[in-house]
């Protein structure tokens, strides 16, 4: 995806360019879709919570040290308006080159539209044991 589309697609592509990034290690790409706000929050899995540019690159940059990270979306539930979009993910994670764990995570990315096109306001993600929750919201209609 060209990077002009990744800066001003929808808070959907947006999120697609972020997981990109994190995948290809790629810290520049991954700072590019935060807003520019520096009350933007981050929350690592067993981490403490990081507000700001600097801190959050600084994060990047630490967990970027190990290799890219990669991340594949489960389920996503997803709620938007004119001006925000709240995504609740849960995220099979494993470092590059190892086999996935019995481990996920549950995320939650904001997304604010700003005159520059959607930007991540928030990415906060916990650690959830155990296998990964049975995706409900695909059954069938009751009525």
């Amino acid at each position: 995806m060209p990077a002009k589309k990744q800066l001003n697609g929808s808070a959907d592509e947006v999120e697609i360019a972020f997981y990109d990034a994190i995948s290809r290690g790629d810290l520049d790409g991954l700072m590019a879709l935060w807003a520019e706000d520096e009350e933007i929050i981050c929350v690592h899995p067993n981490s403490s919570r990081l507000i700001g540019h600097a801190e959050i690159r600084a994060s990047w940059e630490t967990i970027f040290e190990n290799g890219s990270v990669h991340i594949h979306i489960r389920q996503l539930h997803a709620m938007h308006n004119m001006l925000t979009a709240v995504h609740s993910l849960i995220e099979e994670f494993h470092p590059k080159d190892q086999i996935a764990q019995d481990v996920h995570i549950i995320a939650t990315n904001v997304y604010v539209k700003t005159p520059r096109g959607w930007r991540i306001a928030t990415h906060h993600a916990s650690v959830a044991a155990g296998p990964t929750p049975v995706d409900l919201s695909k059954g069938d209609v009751l009525h």
